[in-house]
């Protein structure tokens, strides 16, 4: 199977947010998915993006098909500096076991260090076994001590 992994571009929106709605359904949170898709488009690809993706596809008579992607942002910490936080993470279940996760982690970690960054922070739900199995191959620290908060606007 041919994989290729690249710099998600704006034509790549609806895909990635069909995606998006997979990893919401797997994590049990549906009706989570609030972002318009002018919003998420804008977010990535207007005058002052927040966010950067990779999309991994595979090609056929048919042509491209996006079929897992990582999405990330660049985090600041008073005590670290900068970091790459990735968001998300997700190949679709019917392509999932091909090493498409290792290799969208693997470019993760080059474009990281392309930019100078020296870590990568990510969130993994306590339930999620089969990811937290993956995220071990690359010896990640899991940081029970810090609970996640936020408000709503």
């Amino acid at each position: 199977m041919d994989i290729r992994i690249r710099h998600s571009v704006r034509e790549d929106c609806p895909r990635l947010l069909e995606l998006v709605r997979e990893l919401a359904e797997f994590e049990r949170a549906p009706a989570e998915v609030t972002v318009t898709p002018e919003h998420f488009e804008a977010s990535g690809f207007g005058d002052r993006p927040v966010w950067w993706g990779l999309s991994a596809t595979t090609a056929d008579a048919a042509g491209e098909r996006i079929v897992g992607f990582a999405l990330y942002y660049i985090r600041f910490s008073t005590w670290k500096g900068q970091s790459m936080y990735l968001e998300d993470i997700l190949v679709t279940q019917s392509m999932r076991g091909h090493g498409i996760g290792g290799l969208l982690f693997e470019e993760l970690i080059r474009e990281a260090r392309r930019k100078k960054l020296e870590r990568i922070v990510w969130q993994v739900l306590e339930w999620n076994e089969d990811a937290m199995r993956f995220y071990r191959k690359y010896a990640p620290s899991f940081d029970a001590e810090w609970v996640n908060c936020s408000i709503r606007l």
